[in-house]
């Protein structure tokens, strides 16, 4: 863990959400070499906290993704389609604490549902249907064939609360990807993503990273890590990232 997030005040998970709970939200991703983001965490303003959870900063995730046989989120992430979404679950490790989320677009804003999850994070009941149906339902999206597990994604997280209280900001570092249907798995020791989740106007953490030339990229973990593990799929989007030396088998 980086000097500048263990020097930080620490921020409970309920204060956290109480002040940037953020489910509908503007998100900008950043991918950063580790030391580059070391750099931009040094630089953050001082009342910048992180979340602290029994003496912890950074905590493992797994998400599963799912999508259909044609995979009609893949793809309409890889076209940039109006009404594209995403559907996962999402597994915080070290508590075992799941939920089953479903993200859309509004315009330039992500809008994200989640719903507690005691099934198996690799499977969807006809509950859990019933409410990815109608969260899509709300933004005007048909579920267009069965979900199926499609990728797993193992990472790292920090999560900062920045000093206005009402936005934050993400760390993730050591992604591994793992196609289920294959096995083949991808890893990215070198990588870090960077995503801040605001309203309307950039935070305090993007104007750092801008003052540092860094930019927002269009990067998913999910389209990125299939896009990597299956070659033939469209990946124009992501050329640049997938070409990247620090993207490893």
């Amino acid at each position: 863990m980086s000097i500048a997030v263990v020097d930080r005040a620490p921020v409970t998970l309920d204060d956290l959400n109480r002040a940037a709970a953020l489910l509908t939200r503007v998100d900008r991703k950043y991918v950063l070499a580790a030391s580059a983001a070391d750099a931009v965490l040094a630089a953050l303003p001082h009342a910048t906290r992180v979340l602290e959870i029994d003496g912890a900063r950074t905590f493992a995730y797994r998400s599963t993704y799912f999508d259909t046989p044609d995979l009609a989120c893949y793809l309409g992430t890889a076209h940039r389609r109006r009404r594209r979404y995403k559907v996962r679950t999402r597994t915080y490790v070290d508590s075992g604490e799941c939920f089953l989320e479903v993200k859309t677009r509004r315009g330039d804003a992500t809008v994200k549902r989640r719903l507690p999850w005691s099934g198996p994070a690799d499977r969807i009941d006809a509950d859990g249907l019933g409410f990815v149906d109608g969260a899509l339902s709300e933004d005007r999206i048909q579920l267009d064939g069965a979900l199926t597990p499609t990728l797993d994604v193992d990472y790292l997280r920090t999560t900062l609360l920045m000093p206005d209280g009402a936005s934050r900001a993400t760390v993730d570092s050591a992604l591994t990807w793992r196609d289920r249907a294959t096995g083949r798995t991808r890893t990215a020791p070198g990588l870090v993503i960077v995503e801040t989740k605001s309203g309307a106007g950039p935070s305090s953490a993007d104007h750092v990273l801008w003052r540092r030339g860094h930019r927002p990229v269009a990067v998913s973990k999910y389209a990125t890590g299939l896009a990597a593990l299956r070659p033939g799929l469209p990946h124009n989007r992501w050329h640049r990232l997938l070409s990247r030396a620090d993207l490893a088998a």
